[in-house]
């Protein structure tokens, strides 16, 4: 498993091409080797691929604007072309889909892209949060009909391991259930100041990353550890990924 850095954390250094071009290199200096493309400024494919070609970063992930998927796919995979990235990410289901009725919508609308990007040698990826595992019915939540109308070659899900959590669902369950369908797996971290949940640096928070980390290691069908920190509460985004790195290679996975 390769550990990479989610560049949704330092979405306000990437908005500019040389504003892109410093964070990629301090990510680089930082000790990461992949990178996931997330909340970039307006930047042709080509020149991102060439600044993290020259920083020795892999683009192994994107999360790309859904709506685009909709209306031209046939550019959206041509981008990833471009960027070397065969996974194709959603960062979040747009909001008119999520509902009970919505969220078979989404399937019905998502399905063709979804085989275009399989047929072209990609695949779509969903990254969750927590309102997936908001029950519909009964019997399901909204992840088990995703899970239900995409086969597992049409969509692929990056778990992230703090919105698991927040939902009141268990990690390693969740993990275990989706193991034939998680390339990428973002690693952050929960902690609590008083009743208030923070994301936090992995390792800094409470979530058993030592159990996690063995769990996907022995399932062998992630390739990806991308380091994510939404909120940084104040501090250096830089700092917050670079202890994320610092603690992973502690235990042996940097």
């Amino acid at each position: 498993m390769q550990v990479g850095a989610q560049t949704y954390t330092i979405r306000e250094y990437t908005q500019t091409e040389s504003g892109f071009r410093d964070a990629m290199r301090q990510l680089a200096q930082i000790g990461y080797r992949t990178v996931q493309l997330s909340a970039v400024g307006q930047i042709a494919p080509q020149t991102m691929r060439e600044i993290c070609d020259e920083n020795g970063l892999t683009i192994v992930l994107t999360h790309t604007d859904p709506e685009r998927m909709l209306v031209n796919p046939e550019d959206v995979i041509a981008d990833h072309d471009v960027l070397g990235c065969r996974l194709i990410g959603i960062g979040s289901m747009p909001p008119r889909y999520r509902t009970a009725e919505g969220v078979r919508r989404f399937a019905a609308d998502f399905m063709v892209p979804a085989k275009m990007m399989r047929d072209a040698g990609k695949r779509l990826v969903y990254h969750h949060h927590n309102f997936e595992w908001e029950r519909i019915n009964s019997e399901q939540n909204m992840l088990d009909v995703l899970l239900e109308d995409f086969a597992q070659d049409l969509m692929g899900i990056t778990l992230d391991t703090y919105w698991v959590q927040a939902a009141g669902a268990d990690v390693c369950d969740t993990i275990t259930r989706l193991a034939e369908r998680l390339d990428c797996v973002h690693l952050k971290d929960m902690a609590v100041k008083g009743f208030e949940q923070r994301m936090a640096a992995v390792g800094e928070g409470n979530l058993p990353f030592g159990k996690i980390l063995k769990l996907l290691q022995r399932l062998g069908t992630t390739r990806y550890l991308l380091v994510e920190q939404d909120n940084c509460y104040g501090e250096n985004p830089f700092d917050c990924l670079s202890r994320s790195y610092s603690n992973l290679k502690k235990e042996g996975y940097a």
